[in-house]
């Protein structure tokens, strides 16, 4: 009985060690909204670098896409300069990534598949919380100046002439992760018009923003939420006629796209990554070409930069979770 009492004794303190183990690294790693596979012991609201070096990355080829929000066979061209000035800058093999959806390219990420990113405005929130996304950087102009607003727009013939005209008629969003494709103008028909999708309006998705202005241009929708940005560079390109198309609602200026890295990259290759970004030579490019107003990356800090696309959630009752 002795012995077994003390073989009792001995496994409770084992439990009760381990117990306090769990609880001190349950402590350890604080996350937020961030996946149960991430840690945020610095409050900066994305993913820490793991703290053991062998769970680092350092792949021979750098993986990068830009965020499908336009013909991917187009972008390839875009930022072929600018991958070969990284891959230059990396000493690595620089590889661009056509992805298709936004759930593809946070899923790339999350999978170690995707090292380098442009993730659209309003799904950088998923991307951190849901792949690991730290974003560090984006386009501006000469004068600091940066972003877009959203805008939504009707065929230019169209007798809708304010917002309210919408009411019993159909709009088109693009996705429901995109801040001007469905966030932002969600929470704006909600709280400055009282209107709810599928109460006092027919909705759809169009999956992409030039899916919808295209929709709008050709009278397939009769009206459309869109990231003007992405419209004036499809009037540049000469895609769509400027005259098709008339713009009823601009909503605040937001942040545009944000570059960044997977969290558990060596620390040694995202400085190189970095330094890529903030030297790259804009003037003659292809990315000056397409990204007009811009020239130059900007550093960004997730948690100041991107607070109203948050706030824009929260009201929409948006919530990270990961599959």
């Amino acid at each position: 009985m002795k012995i077994l009492h003390k073989i009792i004794i001995l496994c409770s303190a084992i439990l009760w060690s381990a117990t306090l183990s769990f609880v001190a690294v349950a402590e350890e790693c604080p996350r937020g909204t961030l996946d149960k596979r991430y840690c945020d012991r610095d409050n900066d609201l994305v993913a820490d670098l793991p703290m053991d070096p062998g769970q680092w990355q350092n792949p021979s080829t750098i993986i990068f896409s830009y965020t499908p929000v336009e013909d991917p066979a187009v972008y390839a061209k875009v930022w072929d300069g600018f991958t070969n000035h990284m891959s230059k800058v990396t000493g690595k093999k620089v590889m661009f990534f056509p992805v298709q959806s936004y759930a593809a390219q946070y899923e790339a990420m999350r999978s170690g598949r995707l090292h380098v990113a442009g993730v659209n405005t309003g799904g950088n929130p998923v991307a951190v919380s849901c792949a690991g996304f730290v974003p560090f950087a984006m386009m501006a102009s000469a004068d600091g100046s940066f972003g877009y607003e959203m805008e939504i727009i009707v065929p230019a013939d169209s007798d809708i002439k304010s917002v309210a005209d919408i009411k019993g008629k159909s709009m088109a969003f693009t996705s429901p992760t995109s801040n001007s494709g469905f966030k932002a103008p969600s929470a704006i028909l909600k709280s400055e018009f009282g209107m709810l999708p599928d109460r006092d309006f027919k909705a759809a998705f169009s999956g992409k923003h030039d899916n919808s202005i295209m929709g709008v241009a050709n009278k397939d929708y009769e009206a459309a939420s869109i990231a003007n940005s992405i419209l004036t560079r499809m009037i540049d390109r000469g895609v769509v006629e400027k005259s098709k198309i008339r713009t009823i609602y601009r909503s605040q200026t937001f942040p545009t796209t944000g570059y960044g890295h997977a969290h558990n990259l060596d620390p040694t290759l995202v400085a190189k990554i970095k330094q890529a970004f903030f030297t790259f030579q804009w003037e003659g490019s292809d990315l000056k070409k397409e990204f007009k107003k811009e020239d130059r990356f900007i550093s960004i800090h997730h948690k100041s930069d991107w607070d109203i696309i948050r706030k824009i959630d929260k009201a929409n009752g948006v919530s990270y979770s990961c599959r």
